[in-house]
């Protein structure tokens, strides 16, 4: 093997340990929020009624989980039910809108 080919599968090698701490740090980011996912727009295993991601059949099904950035959770406000005081997200799962 040539020096040119070595060095090029050194640096192929670094760069992909790189990316897989850039994909793990921003993993830790986020935090799992429940009751503000759109039906069809959860993630995966959100609670009865779904078996996966984006099986969730109720708007902000508050069994239900998407991502947001770390911090976010509880300060997201879900204006769109029309109730007043608006809803929040919760770090914990919700007994509010699930399917029967």
């Amino acid at each position: 093997m040539s020096n040119t080919y070595r060095s090029l599968a050194i640096a192929a090698s670094v760069a992909t340990a790189f990316a897989g701490l850039a994909s793990t740090a921003h993993a830790a980011d986020e935090e799992k929020c429940f009751g503000i996912s759109l039906a069809g727009e959860n993630g995966c295993a959100a609670g009865p009624g779904t078996t996966c991601a984006g099986t969730s059949t109720i708007d902000y099904q508050g069994n239900a989980w998407s991502l947001v950035p770390e911090g976010t959770c509880e300060t997201t406000m879900i204006e769109a039910m029309g109730d007043t005081p608006a809803r929040s997200g919760s770090l914990v799962e919700l007994d509010r809108d699930v399917p029967a």
